[in-house]
């Protein structure tokens, strides 16, 4: 009996201190940083943001580096971040189209073929024209739209079914323009797409909102929407949302952070503590105003829901859209 008990109480040790091991995981080298964009991105900048805080504070005690691996809408960078299945020493922030690519075919992986990590902030997304267009609100947009859906050509980047392409059918459909005959153009950047409606080669630009600050400062372009539920602070502060101009259009798209798939525990809770850290830094929130992006920060599980919840929305407004492959 005695010779059980001890056993037993041996079994309970070995248990115990691999759970204490598991909990206190951290990295022991190097840790990459996968951008699916080349440099100099809004989203790359932000990768390098995260880089040079978790140095600085400490927050990741080895080195850590950002790698490029841009090309085919994220698809190269997720590819490569799944070759460390199981690795807790590679991290990605998540664009929006890690739900859109494979609902219209651009990639065969989704957001469940990834350890989900965190969400981290809201985008949103703004609907622009030259400042001497006769489309001077929503409602003359959608009035113009509603006549004749193709009668306006309205420029996206960088691939047709994205979130900036989501963030302007969405409020046209509620509007009641019918959406799959919306003539769509999809630009290589939003930088693209405003330089070609300067040029008058596009009629309306959507795009998120850092990309329409210059110009709107400069008075060259006029915003006329924005998708969030209310204004924001700054230099978009006199911009109305599709809301309060009477449409339902509201509309964010959370960017959030991955690891390879096959994550365990201890690697899922040292990185979604990692990133709290990082949402709580003082840097951070600067780049986040910057930027117009709403801070968001979610742990894994509460992210995990989120992007199941908005997958199955997404699918639905893709297929009214034409685009759903699946």
């Amino acid at each position: 009996m005695k010779k059980r008990v001890w056993a037993c109480a041996i079994l309970a040790a070995l248990s115990a201190s691999l759970a204490h091991a598991q909990s206190a995981w951290k990295p022991e080298r190097n840790v990459e940083i996968i951008s699916g964009t080349a440099a100099g991105g809004a989203v790359d900048r932000a990768n390098r943001l995260v880089q040079k805080i978790w140095q600085e504070r400490k927050i990741v005690d080895v080195t850590t580096a950002v790698v490029n691996r841009p090309g085919g809408g994220n698809t190269i960078a997720w590819n490569y971040l799944n070759q460390h299945a199981g690795d807790g020493h590679y991290v990605s922030i998540a664009p929006y189209t890690l739900l859109t690519n494979k609902i219209v075919g651009t990639s065969p992986l989704t957001w469940s073929d990834f350890s989900t990590l965190a969400l981290l902030f809201n985008e949103y997304i703004v609907v622009a024209v030259r400042n001497d267009s006769p489309i001077k609100t929503a409602d003359d947009l959608v009035q113009r739209l509603k006549k004749d859906p193709a009668a306006l050509s309205i420029a996206v980047a960088s691939t047709l079914g994205n979130h900036i392409h989501i963030g302007v059918a969405k409020p046209l459909k509620a509007a009641g323009v019918d959406i799959r005959k919306l003539k769509v153009v999809a630009f290589k950047s939003s930088g693209d797409s405003v330089t070609a409606l300067l040029g008058g080669h596009i009629d309306v630009v959507s795009a998120t909102t850092p990309n329409v600050i210059a110009q709107l400062q400069a008075g060259t372009i006029r915003v006329i929407a924005i998708s969030s539920a209310q204004r924001i602070p700054g230099a978009l502060a006199g911009v109305p949302t599709w809301r309060e101009q009477g449409i339902g259009g509201t509309f964010l798209a959370s960017q959030g952070a991955i690891g390879p798939r096959g994550l365990n525990a201890a690697q899922v809770a040292f990185w979604e503590s990692a990133f709290q850290k990082l949402a709580q830094s003082d840097d951070w929130k600067k780049e986040l105003a910057a930027n117009y992006w709403d801070g968001n920060f979610r742990g894994s599980k509460e992210a995990a829901k989120y992007y199941a919840d908005q997958a199955a929305e997404l699918k639905v407004l893709l297929t009214e859209l034409g685009l759903a492959k699946q």
